[in-house]
């Protein structure tokens, strides 16, 4: 959801095949991001101070040149308005511009096509957030600690990255704060040092992640674990609300087991909720870890959904992840219909998908018929029509294929492009494998014109 202000023994080759990244132009944000490098691993190592919102830091990345005829003479990070100290690759001093969010790099060596190096860049100063046309993304100062929320393009905010959604790599999050401070980051906490006046936590998130979804969460919290099998699950908050989240957050095992049912195995090695000690306008996703204000835990599970919304991205969105933004509606219609499918086998009398699917049909009858869902348009990406129809597209299908066909053919997406980037032409195939008669009117219909069809019955 848009922001406010490999446990899978999945070999290196399964693994770079499905995330390497396209020479194409990342279609809504094209100063953002560079094809002509992928990157394999980024190393944070972050030193933080509350108290004046200063970060210092040292980030390592490697990465490969693309297969071109020419040697990587220049390459391009994307990184906010820090001072950039030194830039290395492959440990020899590089020359470099950094204006305009891009710190452009220039090797003594230029990398040969389809050979790895390794950047480092320290840098220092005070992060703040991007602005955009949703408000402030990514690195945000709270009263007493920061949060990161970067969907879209918030990433550059905080480190150095390849900015754009179909480059992913694994992470190595170490950040030093004041004791008394908790980090909440990507991945499973590795060690934990307590000094005289500081403390370091440093996580490791092997499965391959998208810069958007990287985060880190700083704040005084409780840490508590609510359950550990299947899938480990861990929360922090703070203290004086601990009773309202015990209750609100309960059934979260539960979903856990139904989206493994429905959608296959917990992509991650485990999973994380933060409450920060702030209100938001929604909840946001990263990898293997989602993020909660306050106002998110009223000791009434109101908002229960968000809850189930937030988990099903770890599959759709984090594990699947959209080639480019045109694609969005594969992350935010599969969340908000996974929303549906909760309320339906949730066993409390809520309402089911259909109910759920033609409530919101009604609804968007009633708006503008301006949205196209397949490519919507960088200025409606995070439009509630899109949410709402995306999960449409899929109760429709549902009603067409019948439920047997239809789960098989969800479980299937997850199983097969699992850790990889995906696209809308890649669904539309995959599901047409499912049926007799062949999809295409119905993808017509629903991604490509702007007017509402009529629901299908089933």
């Amino acid at each position: 959801m848009p922001p406010k202000h490999d446990p899978a023994g999945r070999t290196e080759t399964e693994t770079r095949t499905s995330t390497t990244a396209s020479d194409a132009t990342e279609a809504y944000f094209p100063d953002h991001g560079d094809p002509r490098y992928q990157v394999r691993s980024y190393e944070l190592d972050l030193r933080y101070r509350p108290a004046g919102n200063r970060l210092s830091a040292t980030v390592r990345l490697t990465a490969v040149a693309a297969d071109a005829a020419a040697p990587l003479r220049e390459f391009a990070l994307d990184l906010a308005a820090f001072r950039v100290e030194r830039v290395t690759v492959d440990g020899v001093p590089a020359k470099f511009t950094h204006r305009g969010g891009k710190l452009r790099v220039r090797p003594t060596a230029a990398p040969q096509p389809g050979s790895p190096f390794t950047v480092v860049v320290r840098y220092t100063g005070t992060p703040r957030p991007v602005h955009s046309e949703w408000g402030a993304l990514g690195w945000e100062e709270l009263s007493d600690g920061a949060l990161v929320a970067s969907q879209p393009i918030g990433a550059p905010s905080w480190y150095p990255c390849n900015d754009r959604p179909d480059d992913k790599a694994s992470y190595r999050i170490a950040v030093t704060v004041p004791a008394g401070y908790m980090v909440v980051a990507n991945g499973t906490l590795i060690t934990h040092e307590v000094a005289a006046s500081t403390t370091k936590w440093v996580y490791e998130q092997p499965a391959p992640t998208a810069s958007y979804l990287a985060t880190v969460q700083i704040g005084r919290y409780t840490r508590t674990r609510l359950t550990a099998n299947p899938v480990p699950q861990n929360a922090a908050y703070p203290a004086r609300v601990r009773e309202r989240f015990t209750h609100d957050f309960a059934r979260q095992p539960q979903m856990m087991e139904l989206f493994e049912e429905l959608f296959g195995p917990y992509p991650f090695a485990e999973y994380a909720v933060v409450v920060v000690d702030e209100e938001l306008d929604v909840p946001v996703e990263a990898q293997g870890l989602s993020t909660f204000g306050t106002n998110h835990v009223d000791g009434r599970r109101g908002s229960e959904r968000l809850v189930a919304h937030e988990l099903a991205h770890q599959w759709f969105g984090n594990s699947l992840t959209v080639a480019d933004w045109r694609h969005i509606w594969l992350n935010e219609g599969f969340a908000k219909y996974a929303e549906w499918l909760w309320s339906e086998r949730c066993g409390d009398g809520v309402a089911s998908a259909a109910d759920l699917a033609a409530e919101s049909h009604a609804q968007l009858r009633g708006l503008p018929q301006t949205l196209r869902l397949a490519d919507p348009g960088m200025r409606k990406m995070f439009d509630d029509r899109l949410y709402r129809r995306g999960a449409l597209v899929l109760h429709a299908l549902r009603c067409t294929l019948g439920d047997g066909p239809f789960f098989v053919m969800l479980k299937q997406w997850a199983a097969e492009h699992r850790h990889g980037v995906v696209s809308t032409a890649q669904f539309i195939q995959h599901a047409n494998r499912y049926s007799v008669y062949g999809l295409d009117d119905l993808f017509t219909a629903w991604l490509e014109e702007k007017t509402l069809p009529p629901l299908p019955n089933g």
